[in-house]
C-alpha cells in the first residue's frame, strides 16, 4: 500500500451524528466534537492535507472548515468520486494514496476506490461491509479522529 498522500471525509454522519436541528426560526444547527479537530491536527503534523467532500451546503460547514484550516472544502457535491480524481490531478497523487471515511451509500463510490476506505460504527451496513476500517467511535463522537490515528499508525 502507498503512504497516504491525502485524507477526505464526508461531515454528516461522520464528525456529526448526521442529526439535522432547527429551532422554532428555522435556523440550523450541527454538533461537531472536538476530537476530530485533533485528527485535522494529526494529518496536518504529518504534512498531510484534509479535504471534506459533501452533499449539504452550509455555512455551519464553511466555518468549522475554516476554524481547523481544513484544506479543501467541497460542498454540495453529488459525485464525491470526480471531485476527488480532479483532486487527485491537481496535487499530482493517485486515489491509491488517498484515505476517505464516509457512513452512507453516496460515499460508497469513492470508498471503493481509494488506498483506505473507513466508516463510523454506526454508519449504513452497506458501507460497512465494503471498508477497510470500522471505527469503535460512532459519527459525531470523534470517528473521524480514530480513523486518522488508525491509518497513521
Amino acid at each position: 500500500m502507498n503512504k497516504i498522500k491525502l485524507v477526505l471525509t464526508d461531515i454528516d454522519g461522520v464528525w456529526t451524528d448526521g442529526g439535522m436541528y432547527y429551532d422554532q426560526h428555522g435556523n440550523e444547527f450541527k454538533k461537531f466534537h472536538t476530537y476530530d479537530s485533533a485528527g485535522v491536527l494529526l494529518c496536518h503534523q504529518m504534512g498531510i492535507p484534509v479535504g471534506i467532500i459533501t452533499g449539504e451546503e452550509t455555512n455551519i460547514v464553511s466555518r468549522r472548515a475554516t476554524k481547523l484550516k481544513v484544506d479543501f472544502l467541497f460542498q454540495g457535491v453529488q459525485d464525491k468520486l470526480s471531485v476527488a480524481k480532479d483532486l487527485c490531478i491537481q496535487l499530482n497523487i493517485s486515489l491509491s494514496e488517498v484515505a476517505y471515511i464516509g457512513d452512507d451509500r453516496n460515499d460508497l463510490q469513492l470508498l471503493s476506490e481509494v488506498g483506505i476506505s473507513g466508516a463510523p460504527r454506526n454508519a449504513h451496513t452497506s458501507v460497512l461491509d465494503k471498508v477497510d476500517v470500522v471505527t469503535e467511535k460512532m459519527g459525531g463522537m470523534g470517528a473521524f479522529r480514530e480513523f486518522v490515528e488508525i491509518i497513521l499508525q
